[in-house]
């Protein structure tokens, strides 16, 4: 396990523990030797995510199209910024730099990341791991929606085993500790 993509929000949400635990997010994967790949912002829980890994001593790795630089305000002090042309740039670049996924909370931009690599993984495109953070609950519904879509038809009993659930860091961690290097 070298790089995790943290697919995040560019808003902070109403309440700042989402931002705190994507720094300790980041602060883990430094201490740990994880690479973060993410949306490359400065604003948002996105930043904090990035803040925490490069202020403890970790690589993050950014990429935003060039419509978003100015609007979420790109990162200037990462390893890497790649700005490329399109979300689907960003999405395709985000997947060949990572080894694992995790949802953290966001909007739908997040919702979008999230949906395409599952599909990805559906449609076997790759095997990568894909975690959801239901930190407090936050993706209840969607996790809930996903068994509602499986009980109507529309999804396979295997394709909701493509998306593991962690509901705190530690286990989350504990997961990537168990990956391939």
């Amino acid at each position: 396990m070298k790089k995790l993509c943290v697919f995040c929000g560019s808003g902070t949400g109403k309440d700042q523990k989402y931002g705190e635990e994507a720094r300790d997010l980041g602060v883990a994967l430094a201490k740990s030797g994880i690479g973060l790949v993410y949306g490359g912002a400065s604003v948002g829980v996105m930043a904090s995510a990035a803040d925490g890994c490069l202020e403890s001593g970790g690589e993050v790795y950014g990429v935003i199209p060039q419509s978003l630089v100015e609007w979420e305000v790109a990162h200037s002090g990462l390893t890497e910024l790649k700005v490329v042309d399109s979300m689907h740039e960003r999405k395709q670049i985000m997947y060949d730099l990572s080894d694992a996924f995790v949802a953290f909370p966001g909007g739908f931009g997040t919702l979008d990341e999230l949906c395409e690599i599952l599909t990805w993984a559906q449609l076997k495109y790759h095997e990568k791991p894909i975690y959801v953070f239901n930190q407090d609950g936050f993706y209840d519904h969607l996790l809930a929606h996903f068994r509602f879509i499986n009980k109507e038809g529309f999804l396979k009993e295997g394709h909701l085993e493509l998306v593991t659930e962690v509901k705190g860091l530690s286990e989350l961690l504990e997961h990537l500790s168990k990956l391939p290097n």
